[in-house]
């Protein structure tokens, strides 16, 4: 096989340095040129009927909340973490070790099913393009998943901009509720990446065109109603949620929601198909259930719970991603959405590769990634041991996949796994982009194997009940290595604020950069002679945990330099080039 190297300059977060494999193929002609089996078909392999299905063509398919409620009394499955170290320019591939995991547990005949979140249109076109997999390790239709896929998104998006259209109408209609037009907290949003909108006023023009204030855009994924579509049990349990999401505050301070506005029915009403998981499959026939798309840097980052509630029933094993490292998505799996779901997740795999360790090592040149450098990648296995720390203190036992990428040579790879077997942990090779399925056999055995021998003791790493200081400094000392965490004057006050309110017993969810523990990019590795700074704490209500501010977090990305939308086409025969 012949590996085709990027001609066009790193991107960060992407999957892979490389996306072209075998022949010089591109993912989205090895995905165009798979056979796909009708989605009726992968849907009956694990259980499911024709009646349990809302097909959308021949190859997706919505999943009815009937099928989960008909399976409720159903034994779960076994319950298989991804999760990564922490991100760098030079690629860790966890999307495609969990569909590579995936394809591998059906080489060796296991009933699993693989639950991912959906791609946001803004990594797409700006930093990562295609976000479902890799070369022989995807999830199809790689285009239609990537290109707007059952409209989940942009129902999220209609939801959140018809409740600030209906919020910013209450102002102009005679402001009953007394709202404050300066404390208003709710945006809008909008699915493509856009630093212009950051920050914009509206209501403009005279009193016919609304009341004039400061406000701005986010990512449609950063919406609070994605977040709670991902943690909703239900139809039920989704209004509720949306009508308690914080809308701003009175002249006096006290608390406006949804439910007080009126609208949660008209608002819920828009998610009555988005609440459905969507069912798609790998390229070798294994079940997907892709569903909802929260950041992890900026929420929990995690697929909905239906989605894996439904596959626990279906299957014997769920393979489930978590974004970003073990820091990041994983805590919030394991402390936010875990608790809420009763989840107990079975083991967790830390995806690594070479390069990305070298990286974390020093090496911060892209061509020296690729160059035999031992003392760099022991170096840089600082940062994979504090990740395998923090999964040990969930009380979840883990196996590294270790992503081989061209060019990765055999006595690395052993050095590294030495360094995991010192530790107790096994490291296995993964070559799932290259060779799919059986490139993972062995990472599938070690997982396998790890779930029989080493039972899960799964605990969170703090009670929901604790003060708010110290479940945010649990995190930031034991997780993050932290010295200790300084918080700013607005963040005391919101502290202060959110007690006297009654959201102190919430959850917490951090929001920080995904490039480094701390909350400055620039630390690599593993630092720990660092404080913490926490500028605000804001409440998600519906979603049900408090996100703490640090650093420079941006819930609306900008495009990067040479945005992947740069590369991408449509001949006139309808074919997609360019989706990486």
């Amino acid at each position: 096989m012949v590996f085709t190297v990027m001609s066009t300059p790193p991107k960060i977060g992407q999957e892979a340095e490389w996306h072209s494999v075998s022949e010089g193929l591109s993912d989205v002609a090895i995905a165009q040129r798979a056979t796909l089996r009708p989605i009726e078909e992968i849907a009956a392999g694990v259980g499911l009927a024709p009646d349990d299905l809302d097909l959308y063509g021949r190859w997706k398919a919505k999943v009815s909340l009937d099928a989960l409620r008909s399976r409720a009394t159903a034994r779960d499955g076994r319950l298989i973490n991804i999760t990564a170290i922490t991100p760098t320019p030079a690629g860790e591939g966890k999307t495609c070790i969990s569909v590579g995991l995936t394809q591998s547990l059906g080489v060796l005949n296991k009933k699993v099913v693989l639950c991912l979140r959906e791609p946001s249109l803004g990594p797409v076109f700006g930093i990562k393009g295609g976000a479902a997999g890799g070369g022989y390790a995807q999830v199809v239709p790689m285009e239609d998943v990537n290109l707007h896929f059952t409209g989940d998104i942009h129902a999220v998006g209609a939801a959140h901009n018809l409740l600030s259209a209906l919020l910013d109408n209450h102002l102009v209609q005679g402001n009953t509720l007394r709202l404050d037009p300066s404390q208003i907290v709710w945006k809008r949003v909008l699915d493509i990446s856009d630093r212009a909108l950051r920050n914009v006023i509206i209501g403009l023009g005279g009193k016919l065109h609304g009341v004039p204030r400061e406000s701005g855009f986010e990512i449609t994924v950063a919406s609070e109603i994605m977040a709670i579509l991902a943690l909703a049990d239900g139809l039920t349990d989704l209004k509720a949620r949306l009508g308690r999401m914080l809308l701003g505050y009175t002249y006096s301070g006290e608390p406006v929601t949804t439910e007080q506005l009126g609208v949660v029915g008209a608002v819920a009403l828009l998610l009555k198909d988005a609440i459905k998981p969507n069912l798609v499959q790998t390229l070798e026939g294994q079940p997907v259930l892709m569903h909802a798309g929260p950041f992890a840097n900026i929420a929990h980052g995690n697929n909905s719970v239906l989605a894996t509630r439904l596959g626990l029933k279906l299957a014997d094993y769920v393979v489930t991603e978590s974004g970003f490292g073990a820091d990041l998505g994983l805590e919030k799996f394991y402390d936010i959405v875990a608790p809420q779901a009763k989840f107990k997740p079975d083991v967790a795999v830390v995806v690594a590769t070479l390069r990305a360790l070298k990286a974390h090592g020093g090496i911060s040149v892209p061509e020296a990634w690729r160059a035999p450098n031992p003392e760099a990648l022991l170096r840089g296995t600082a940062n994979l041991d504090r990740h395998l720390d923090n999964v040990a203190r969930f009380g979840v036992p883990t196996v590294v996949a270790l992503n081989r990428f061209p060019g990765d040579t055999d006595e690395e790879l052993q050095l590294v796994r030495s360094h995991c077997a010192a530790r107790g942990v096994r490291a296995e090779v993964a070559e799932v982009v290259r060779s799919g399925g059986p490139g993972g056999v062995d990472l599938a055995r070690a997982v396998l194997e790890t779930l029989e021998s080493t039972p899960a003791n799964f605990r969170p790493l703090y009670q929901w009940d604790m003060p708010i200081r110290e479940k945010i400094e649990i995190i930031a000392t034991r997780l993050y290595g932290a010295r200790a965490v300084i918080y700013e004057k607005k963040a005391r006050k919101d502290i202060s604020s959110l007690d006297k309110m009654g959201y102190g017993g919430l959850p917490i969810c951090v929001a920080r950069t995904q490039l480094s523990f701390s909350d400055d990019p620039n630390y690599k590795g593993a630092p720990s002679d660092w404080d913490l700074h926490v500028k605000e704490v804001r409440v998600s209500a519906g979603a049900g945990f408090l996100v703490v501010m640090t650093g420079e977090v941006l819930r609306m990305p900008g495009l990067p330099r040479f945005p992947a939308a740069t590369t991408m086409d449509i001949t006139e025969d309808g074919a997609i080039t360019g989706l990486f």
